[in-house]
């Protein structure tokens, strides 16, 4: 083969390679933004959080004490509920780091786990979407409003803004 399409089929196959690995970042550490933030976190003050989020989520509606109650008890399961995708995903990211720097590519392996990283991202989808339409159906139409814009822009605590979608 001529050297021109060598270096064709090189760069092809190095950003195909770019493309795995920057497919494999955004799987491992993007979709799973809302559950990862605070994944580190105790438990219980992980559970504070999300209470406290719903709070300046609702803030400014006329959503009851009794509703306000429900949305958190949904988002604290839906955070305990994505603790074993967490897990999955950060180990699912270490294998494609992994398997990108082996002496040899693997292929069907790098496959593999890109599948299985698709898997867990729609998994973690469906259930964060689970628990937004749970916690939409105990409020009412402003207040659901309300809450959908707050809760998908809020800021962290060293004062970054955070959009989700």
């Amino acid at each position: 083969m001529s050297d021109i399409v060598l270096n064709g089929k090189r760069r092809a196959m190095g950003k195909l390679m770019l493309a795995l690995l920057a497919g494999s970042v955004a799987v491992g550490s993007g979709s799973y933004a809302f559950a990862r933030t605070h994944a580190g976190m105790d438990p219980a003050k992980a559970q504070e959080y999300i209470g406290k989020r719903v709070e300046r989520a609702l803030k400014g509606t006329d959503a009851t004490d009794e509703q306000k109650k429900k949305v958190t008890a949904i988002m604290q399961a839906n955070f305990a509920d994505l603790k074993p995708l967490r897990a999955k995903g950060a180990e699912s990211f270490k294998a494609m780091k992994e398997a990108m720097q082996a002496p040899t590519l693997d292929k069907a392996k790098i496959e593999q786990i890109r599948a299985d990283q698709m898997k867990v991202a729609d998994e973690s989808s469906k259930r964060m979407t689970k628990a937004l339409t749970d916690a939409g159906d105990v409020l009412n139409q402003s207040q659901r409003q309300a809450f959908f814009k707050n809760w998908s822009s809020h800021r962290h605590a060293n004062g970054h803004a955070h959009k989700h979608g």
